[in-house]
């Protein structure tokens, strides 16, 4: 008796909603049409109303001549010159003030992530009252906050004059006025790069043998000293070159001349409250994923380590935190995020950020709202996602290798 196949049935279009196989396929391809319609109805409208208005998008006002100046910049940078050049002054700004801030809150959050964990009853209350006051009060409030206080109670340049009621601090090398803060700026000189070459180097060799001596004590039990050895490294060549190669490092210290303070690096008061208040408060948030990262590592681990002899301190860098950063990098890679759209509120205290100076002054002036809108858009959208991006990598290098 010869075996035949059952006949195949021919496709139908009712399959496309009532086959299970077609189903999804349908809806996602129904939502994908129905999601660009709506997207050209919107674009079209926009142009056809824009028009209408004599407002065509371009981006020509970019190359247009400014006409202001701005407070502080860290390029060459003049009324005389484009809104251009004037939007990236503000990007500049912007970068500045997001990196300060994230590094800073990064140190301030794991310091009180692990010292609100600690044993010390009067350690742990006083990082609790930090946590607890800067996480629940606006962002905006403690930055006008730190900003008032910087600018009222801090005294004047002519105070610091000879038999003036205030000093400079760290043996005349810091000032600290109603204007600002000044600090010593580099003076470079022939064989700068050289020396800057070697501490780069020098700091290349701290971390490698900082990682050797934790792959040797992982491999074979060794338990070899970190810091010092590491300090040693970074620091001892790098001191040896500078006097060998003549010094071509040197300071120029801030001096009272006039009105103000001349020399060195003015660290204005917007940029001080800006960053202060970005640090002190994303620093909450993190400190509470560290805290809850540590928690979320085994008891047994700490055990275990104090089992084979290990200190605390030695404990929490090489058994709890390298365990606790799988669970404390994804939400700390939000907290960045979160602190770089935040600085947009430098507009508060008059810091020429990317907001005051491409989404301020020149929207004002060219009345370009679109075209600065999307190209504040964007500069947002690719700083979060190159942070995501270096971020989840080093999520990825954190995550347990299968063997």
């Amino acid at each position: 008796m010869a075996l035949t196949e059952a006949p195949k049935r021919s496709f139908r279009l009712s399959q496309l909603i009532h086959d299970t196989r077609y189903r999804s396929i349908t809806i996602q391809v129904v939502t994908l049409a129905l999601l660009a319609l709506a997207v050209f109805w919107l674009g079209r409208n926009a142009a056809v109303n824009l028009q209408a208005l004599g407002l065509t998008p371009n981006f020509r006002f970019l190359s247009n001549r400014s006409g202001y100046d701005i407070s502080q910049s860290l390029i060459a940078y003049d009324a005389s010159m484009t809104h251009g050049r004037a939007a990236i002054v503000g990007i500049l700004n912007t970068l500045l003030v997001a990196g300060l801030g994230c590094v800073t809150a990064t140190v301030l959050g794991v310091l009180a992530g692990v010292l609100r964990l600690s044993k010390n009853l009067v350690v742990s209350r006083l990082m609790a009252v930090y946590v607890e006051g800067f996480r629940n009060v606006p962002l905006l409030l403690w930055i006008v906050l730190i900003y008032a206080v910087m600018t009222e109670s801090t005294p004047q340049p002519r105070d610091f004059r000879e038999g003036g009621t205030a000093s400079m601090l760290f043996g005349d090398s810091m000032a600290i006025t109603n204007r600002g803060v000044y600090i010593p700026s580099p003076v470079w000189s022939d064989g700068a790069g050289v020396l800057i070459v070697v501490a780069i180097l020098a700091i290349a060799g701290a971390i490698f043998y900082r990682r050797f001596a934790r792959k040797r004590l992982f491999d074979t039990g060794q338990l070899l000293p970190m810091v010092w050895p590491a300090l040693l490294i970074a620091i001892v060549p790098t001191v040896l070159a500078y006097f060998v190669m003549g010094r071509p490092v040197g300071l120029s210290y801030p001096e009272l001349g006039g009105f103000n303070f001349q020399g060195g690096i003015q660290i204005s008061n917007p940029l001080m409250a800006l960053w202060v208040a970005l640090s002190l408060y994303t620093g909450t948030f993190i400190a509470e994923i560290v805290r809850a990262g540590i928690l979320a590592v085994s008891k047994g681990q700490t055990e275990a380590a104090f089992a084979l002899g290990l200190r605390p301190n030695r404990t929490m860098n090489l058994v709890i935190l390298p365990q606790a950063m799988r669970v404390i990098i994804p939400p700390l890679i939000s907290q960045y995020l979160n602190l770089t759209k935040n600085s947009s509120l430098a507009i508060a205290v008059g810091y020429p950020d990317v907001k005051a100076t491409l989404g301020g002054i020149t929207l004002n002036q060219t009345g370009r709202a679109l075209e600065a809108m999307l190209l504040m858009g964007l500069f947002y959208l690719v700083i979060s996602l190159l942070i995501a991006f270096v971020m989840n990598l080093v999520n990825n290098r954190m995550k347990l290798q299968e063997r």
